[in-house]
Order: structure tokens, then C-alpha cells, then sequence
């Protein structure tokens, strides 16, 4: 009997520009209504390996996207997906992400405490 291969989660969701541009996208059109298969690929120019990759990646981050009548719909609002989309590495140098430290909300902090490692 055939084992079942195991789909590997992509580690933290890391994305390049294309991809992270290509799942806001896909995002934005599930935000419309219900979607078929056949017409997210066709209009995202996407093969259908790579668009089960970006369901994967999508449930990664903990955005779900679910079939029902031969459609995919999201469970949440579109905005509150979209808050949870992977962002793509910006390449910092270590001057720029001091300067972005300086803030007080949550993503300030996580930079901070990133630096604060690079810096011990």
C-alpha cells in the first residue's frame, strides 16, 4: 500500500515579491465571492502546482480558504486576511533597521528585539 507524501509547510511563510503580490491578489478575488479553481489560475497566470502551493502558504499563516460546490471562498473578512499575508524580506541594511526600531508599536518591537540579538 502507497503512503501518502506529506505536504511541507513552508518555515515562517517566507515569500519573494511575486508570490506575496500573487497571494494578495488571489485574496482580493476570493474577497469578491466564491471562485472556481479554473478561474483563479487563469487570471493569476498561475500553473495548478503553484496554486496549491499558495493554499498552503495561505493556511500557513492561518487564513482559511475552503471548497464547497466546487468553489473556494475565505471564512473571514478580507481585510483580516490580508493583515495575516506573509510580507516579503525588505533587505534592510542595519542602519535602516535601527532607524525602524525607534517606534513603539509591535512590529517596532520586533525589529528592536531582532537587532538586539545582532548586536550582543
Amino acid at each position: 500500500m502507497a503512503k501518502k507524501k506529506a505536504i511541507a509547510k513552508p518555515a515562517n511563510a517566507k515569500v519573494t515579491l511575486q508570490r506575496a503580490a500573487r497571494l494578495y491578489r488571489l485574496l482580493d478575488m476570493l474577497g469578491k465571492g466564491p471562485q472556481t479553481r479554473a478561474v483563479m489560475i487563469r487570471r493569476l497566470r498561475l500553473g495548478m502546482r503553484g496554486y496549491y502551493r499558495d493554499l498552503v502558504i495561505l493556511r500557513a499563516v492561518g487564513i482559511i480558504v475552503e471548497l464547497a460546490d466546487g468553489k473556494y471562498y475565505l471564512k473571514e473578512e478580507l481585510a483580516a486576511a490580508q493583515e495575516r499575508l506573509p510580507f516579503p524580506d525588505p533587505s534592510l541594511n542595519l542602519g535602516e533597521a535601527r532607524q525602524l526600531a525607534k517606534g513603539r508599536s509591535r512590529a517596532h518591537k520586533k525589529i528592536r528585539e531582532q537587532l538586539e540579538k545582532i548586536e550582543k
